[in-house]
Order: structure tokens, then C-alpha cells, then sequence
């Protein structure tokens, strides 16, 4: 279908267009059956019952978007409203069970995943983390209600003998972003972290704090689920995914420490600014961080990793977005980690002073 800007918005100034022959196409693990069934686009969600017991469920949008609940005997649980997903959940809750909605966990503050909350109305019971209720009384949105139970470091939500488990750990995607475990399910829910089958929307899916990022990878390691409910994208995700992704991240950084050792001491600085005046350095700069992410890149994506195959061949969106990625967790190495030392009187001081 023809649009206002057909299929890019091309600018000088900006980034060129992407064409799928310069990719490659998503391994065939990212792409489960349920995508080519007409009935999951005409009613705008797929649901699966995940992990043990029965009445957890997961459900997915066309539009890329997670959420899940669970079904208590006493009332339903509601994690996450979608936008994207919208009033769809409600029909999947439907579908299930006709016990009324009584509880809404909001994961984090961000509206793309809560941004329909507003569709369940004040009867029921919205718990979410002490930031999350702090950053949306600051920042409000009548489709966005305030949360009306929080807590500050852990805490059981208990409905119908049904126990979940809520956990903050620190700030990762963002602050308050929460851990909500079914243990006897098993099955664990967090958001913007891992998107199961591939590497995640671009800047590590626009997160706040990497080194939190990071971290995150091993905190969902440490609990013993089943189910993995990550927020995007077209599957549910098990301990094998969470730990293949990881393995990508922790090269991804490794190389990107090696191009700031390579690129950011005294010499390989000056070679970036050769040849152009005081009012071009900025010039000289993006060629500098963009130099450090695609030596990120090339070294990520064309390493043979622990299974035998690239990057590229076992993780969707691969060479789509590594480029985006290396550039985030090479600028945020410089920021969040050390500097190996400092600048000493005059000219003294380490290799690495960028």
C-alpha cells in the first residue's frame, strides 16, 4: 500500500535506507507457526499457556508486544497493558476463563507496555514499584493510571492461594523495572531485557543504564523458570535463549572495549582530527565513536561463537541492529566503567584518556 512517504524518508543528514539484501533473514527459530495463521491477524493476539500448573498464559500481539496473565480461581492477574495489544487482552483473558480481572502488575513505567492500562477501570488493583508510581505522578497519563499498592525492594502478590513474586534489583532498562516470578509455574517475567530468539530492538532496547543491562541477563539466570516473558517479540523465551543472548552481550563488550583500547589513546585520537580545523572536530568525533562501533560489529558478527554458527545465523535482527548496539555499549563502557587511570599534570597519563 502506497503511503504519505512510501517506505523511507531519505535525508542527507540522516541514516540510509536498509535493504534486505545487505541482511540476513531471521533464523527460523524466531519465526514460530502461529505467524502464518490469517486468525491471529484478524484477532489481534496469540495466547499459549506456559509453564506448569496451567494457569499461566502468554499473549502476543501483531504488533510485537507481550504481556501475560494468570488465571487464580479467585480472579485474574493481568502483567503488562500494551498499547499494542490494547483491549485484545481482555478477549484473550475471555477466551480462558470468566473470572473477573483484579489485579494489574505494571513491569515498568514505560507506556508502550502499560499504556492501555487505563481500559480495566478503578475497580481494579494496579501494583507496580515505588519509581514506577514516583515517575508517573511526575510524568502523568490518564491512560496510564497510578499504581495503587507498591513496594520498594520485594514483595508477594496472593490471590486465590496463588502466590507471584515481585523483585527489584536495581535500575536496568529502566528504573523500577521489576522481576515477577510464578515459582510454581516457573515461569519469569522481565521486560526489555531479552527478546527471545534475537538481539533486541536497537541502543539495547533503548535502555537506561547498561551495566544494569547487563546484570539483568544474570538475575534472570539465577531464578529456575520454565517460561521466560520478555515483552517482544513473537515468542516466549526459555533458560537456552536467555543464556545464547547473554553470550552475545559479553562479546559485543568485549569488542567493544578492545576498539576504545585501539582508538581512544593519544595517537589514534589526533589521526581522527588530522586535517580538519578547530570548527570540524565534531567531525573528527562521530568518526571516532562510529570507528569504535563498527569495529564492534565486524569482530561481533563475523566471530564463530560457542555452537559453531555467526551471530548472524543464530540470533534474529543481528546485522540489523549490532551496529546500534556496539555503539551504545561502547559509548556507555566509557561512561559507566573505568577509565583505566586519568589525565596527569601536563601530558602525563594512561593510554586510554578519551
Amino acid at each position: 500500500m502506497a503511503t504519505k512517504y512510501g517506505d523511507f524518508y531519505p535525508t542527507k543528514w540522516g541514516f540510509p535506507k536498509a535493504l534486505p539484501d545487505g541482511h540476513m533473514p531471521s533464523p527460523q527459530q524466531f519465526m514460530p507457526e502461529y505467524l502464518n495463521d490469517p486468525s491471529f491477524y484478524e484477532k489481534g493476539y496469540h495466547l499459549e499457556n506456559v509453564g506448569d500448573g496451567g494457569n499461566f498464559y502468554w499473549v502476543t500481539s501483531p504488533a510485537g508486544y507481550d504481556g501475560g496473565f494468570v488465571v487464580t480461581g479467585s480472579g485474574v492477574i493481568v502483567i503488562d497493558a500494551p498499547p499494542g495489544l490494547g483491549e485484545n487482552i481482555q478477549s484473550a483473558v475471555r477466551s480462558v476463563t470468566r473470572e473477573p480481572i483484579t489485579h494489574l502488575i505494571y513491569s515498568h513505567w514505560h507506556s508502550d507496555h502499560i499504556g492501555a492500562a487505563s481500559q480495566f477501570g478503578p475497580e481494579v488493583k494496579i501494583v507496580a514499584h515505588d519509581i514506577t508510581r514516583e515517575l508517573l505522578t511526575r510524568f502523568p497519563d490518564k491512560y496510564r493510571p497510578l499504581p495503587t499498592e507498591t513496594f520498594h525492594t520485594d514483595a508477594e502478590l496472593e490471590v486465590g492461594g496463588v502466590k507471584l513474586e515481585l523483585s527489584y534489583k536495581g535500575a536496568d532498562h529502566c528504573p523500577g523495572n521489576i522481576y515477577i516470578y510464578g515459582p510454581e509455574q516457573k515461569v519469569l517475567t522481565k521486560i526489555d531485557i531479552v527478546s527471545p530468539g534475537s538481539v533486541t530492538f536497537m541502543h539495547c532496547d533503548v535502555s537506561e543504564n547498561i551495566s544494569g543491562f547487563y546484570q539483568a541477563h544474570d538475575d534472570i539466570l539465577s531464578y529456575d523458570f520454565k517460561a521466560l516473558i520478555g515483552g517482544h517479540i513473537s515468542r516466549w523465551g526459555t533458560r537456552e535463549d536467555v543464556e545464547i543472548v547473554r553470550e552475545y552481550w559479553h562479546d559485543l563488550l568485549k569488542y567493544a572495549e578492545e576498539g576504545l583500547r585501539e582508538m581512544s589513546n593519544a595517537e589514534a585520537l589526533q589521526g581522527f582530527v588530522v586535517g580538519l580545523g578547530r570548527e570540524y572536530q565534531m567531525v573528527g568525533a562521530e568518526n571516532w565513536i562510529n570507528s569504535i562501533a563498527n569495529y564492534a560489529t565486524e569482530k561481533t558478527l563475523t566471530k564463530t561463537t560457542s555452537n559453531g554458527q555467526t551471530w548472524p545465523e543464530r540470533l534474529a535482527g543481528a546485522t540489523v541492529f549490532t551496529k546500534y548496539h556496539a555503539w551504545t555499549v561502547a559509548e556507555t563502557f566509557r561512561t559507566e566503567r573505568t577509565h583505566f587511570g586519568y589525565q596527569k599534570e601536563g601530558n602525563g597519563g594512561p593510554f586510554y584518556i578519551a
